[in-house]
């Protein structure tokens, strides 16, 4: 019987114990919460915190949206049968990046609004050292505000947009960024060249801007024959082939009419330079021209007109070794005369 007290009465205490841990557990919680920092997490704390994971999810989502726009857009295209995108389709494009950008930068400043409206930061104060940071930053941003307003520019007058065909002149560097357009901002305008290298450039250090591909596009073809050749049967030559360029079912989808022989583009010394232009979707004139190129090519061999470097006979000489036998000289050279 005294066992049985001994075990009850531990277990009553053991029980106890637990009760006023708990108890004191309990109100040490609600006293935390009763605090200052418990009551500053309360007021100030969680609503930070629900505006900078608000403002993530809203940045992710306009991300998203502008992504399957773009997406939508250019699957409206591959479906289409249309060979190049329309420009209604290209400004659409960088629109839609644009403004994903600005409501991105716009999401961020209200919230950082509404955080140092929630920490209760007095802005009276801050005007003086803003004054002073503003004044520091001013030269620094001078080239950012810049390509902020060019960027702007570029859109609005719609210099160029998404798929285009660019040269870009750049200050400071002589030889111009070529390249397809694969996204435009108010601050960057990024470039893939022909050899697969992605081109930044600041929309503000943009001098001249020259697009390939607006609306519609022209190859120009040099043909050089020689002087001895007739004109006339050149010519007859070359409408041919701007006949046959209408029929083939290849070009005749990316020519916006017949091909036109503009005649004797310049005279040298052993050649004569034709010029024939012809008018293309926007950004296939480089696939026209070299289909073309190959058609003149081909007429040209096929009546036996040939550049002068072609119909020249090589020469080639024959040098002895000085330790040549005078046997073998004479059979390279002929008879050689001795002096006695």
């Amino acid at each position: 019987m005294d066992s049985s007290k001994l075990e009850s009465g531990g277990a009553i205490d053991e029980m106890t114990n637990s009760t006023l841990l708990a108890q004191s557990l309990a109100e040490r919680w609600h006293g935390f919460w009763d605090g200052s920092i418990g009551v500053w997490l309360l007021d100030r704390g969680v609503p930070i915190a629900l505006y900078l994971i608000g403002g993530l999810l809203a940045a992710r989502f306009i991300n998203w949206g502008a992504n399957r726009i773009v997406r939508r857009i250019d699957a409206e295209y591959r479906e289409s049968d249309q060979l190049v995108r329309t420009e209604s389709a290209k400004h659409r494009q960088a629109v839609a990046s644009v403004i994903s950008w600005v409501s991105v930068a716009l999401l961020f400043v209200v919230v950082i609004v509404q955080v140092t409206t929630i920490l209760a930061i007095p802005i009276g104060s801050l005007v003086a050292p803003a004054a002073v940071l503003g004044a520091a930053l001013g030269f620094g941003a001078q080239r950012l505000v810049q390509d902020l307003l060019s960027g702007f520019f570029i859109i609005t007058e719609k210099q160029y947009g998404f798929g285009d065909l660019v040269s870009l002149t750049v200050a400071g560097i002589a030889a111009p960024a070529e390249g397809t357009v694969e996204d435009v901002t108010l601050r960057v305008t990024k470039l893939r060249s022909s050899e697969g290298e992605m081109f930044t450039i600041p929309n503000g250090q943009i001098v001249k801007t020259l697009n390939l591909s607006k609306d519609w596009a022209r190859a120009v073809i040099d043909i050089p024959v020689p002087t001895s050749a007739d004109l006339n049967v050149v010519n007859d030559l070359l409408h041919d082939v701007s006949e046959r360029a209408m029929k083939d079912p290849a070009l005749s989808e990316l020519l916006l009419d017949k091909p036109q022989l503009m005649g004797v583009e310049s005279i040298e010394l052993d050649t004569v330079n034709l010029r024939m232009v012809a008018r293309t979707l926007p950004g296939k004139q480089f696939e026209v021209g070299r289909q073309i190129r190959v058609l003149v090519v081909r007429a040209l061999r096929r009546a036996g007109i040939v550049s002068p470097s072609d119909s020249a006979a090589p020469m080639v000489e024959a040098i002895v070794h000085p330790a040549t036998a005078g046997g073998a000289e004479e059979e390279t050279q002929g008879p050689v005369e001795h002096k006695k």
